[in-house]
């Protein structure tokens, strides 16, 4: 089985962008992005009523990486420390070298490249150190801007799945599309 430890924290640099850890002095950007009904609509999630909701959601973040289960980055330019957005490995499965992507933009830094920049900095880490086999992301299929990121970044559709998710009263369709390393190896893994 994998060993994961995110500590110390993996502060990841792109061209343009550094990924960090969130701090609880993000809370502003976290409660705008959150709380934004359009940035939210594919994500089956409550919004940020107040800044306390922001909070609690940067403290279930970091306990994640604490307990070396999950790692949420704040997405940042290079330039500036300022969070624009976060991309995460989630539901982490060590047992088969297996995890989640998710990501979330100020929608002020859309069409920019920058989640493309971001995941491709996420997909390297992922699978050059922490020597993942594959991962996943779980997607609305309304959700068009982030298949084609998905798809430009040659993940592919794995499945759609009826009416899986019951949400606010309805029944939403998930769609997961994955990527394999085609480099790794389990050889020696027992």
């Amino acid at each position: 089985m994998m060993k994961i430890n995110f500590s110390p924290f993996p502060i990841l640099q792109s061209n343009r962008l550094r990924l960090r850890k969130i701090r609880p002095d993000d809370v502003k950007e976290v409660f705008a992005i959150r709380s934004n009904p359009e940035v939210m609509r594919y994500i089956p999630r409550p919004l940020a009523v107040t800044q306390q909701d922001a909070l609690d959601h940067i403290n279930v973040i970091n306990k994640g990486v604490d307990e070396n289960t999950a790692i949420n980055w704040a997405i940042t330019l290079a330039s500036d420390d300022k969070l624009i957005g976060m991309i995460c490995l989630i539901r982490m499965q060590p047992e088969n070298f297996r995890t989640e992507v998710g990501y979330i933009l100020n929608p002020e830094y859309h069409q920019q490249g920058i989640m493309d920049e971001a995941l491709k900095t996420v997909i390297n880490y992922a699978f050059e150190n922490l020597k993942f086999h594959s991962l996943e992301a779980l997607i609305d299929p309304e959700n068009t801007a982030s298949e084609r990121l998905l798809q430009k970044n040659n993940f592919v559709k794995e499945a759609h799945f009826k009416e899986k998710t019951f949400w606010n009263g309805v029944f939403l369709d998930d769609v997961i599309y994955s990527l394999i390393n085609k480099d790794s190896t389990t050889s020696g893994v027992k």
